[in-house]
């Protein structure tokens, strides 16, 4: 019965022994990417350099960060500052947007930024202005805008 008991701690011993490592007070220290409680330990990259998509259209400006390969980082809209209706459109809240980026993004470590400009929304100027009053140091801009060459075929003329 004891020689069950010493087994049993043992085993104990051997699992805890394969999931991590013990500190000196005995209790356990799990790795990187270890399952804690069933969710995943999170791991954030450090990127010097990335991309910033602005989208601003007449009803809302989205904003979108990501590193060089094009790994979405964070995002925000102006629906999710808590803009409502004609307001999201509007080049305050473009800045809002992107104070919230600015701050979300310190812990990836963000430092140079290359613009991305699409649509002809009031917004994409003071997007771009208070990326710069935000500390990131923008590299390039490029307007991404799509523009047609042909356009659509025109309307045949009316016979009356």
């Amino acid at each position: 019965m004891s020689d069950d008991i010493i087994k049993n701690d043992q085993k104990i011993d051997d699992i805890s022994e394969s999931a991590g490592q013990k500190n000196e007070t005995g209790s356990l220290k799990l790795e990187k990417n270890e399952k804690i409680k069933g969710k995943k330990a999170k791991i954030k990259k450090q990127v010097n350099i990335g991309n910033i998509y602005i989208k601003s259209t007449y009803n809302n400006t989205i904003v979108t960060i990501s590193d060089q390969a094009g790994n979405v980082l964070i995002w925000s809209t102006a629906g999710h500052c808590g803009f409502k209706g004609p307001k999201k459109s509007t080049p305050y809240a473009a800045s809002i947007i992107i104070k919230n980026l600015v701050d979300k993004i310190k812990s990836y470590g963000l430092k140079d930024v290359h613009v991305f400009v699409q649509g002809i929304g009031s917004g994409r100027e003071s997007a771009i202005r208070s990326l710069n009053a935000n500390g990131l140091n923008v590299l390039s801009i490029q307007d991404v805008t799509p523009i047609p060459h042909n356009g659509c075929k025109k309307k045949k003329p009316r016979r009356v």
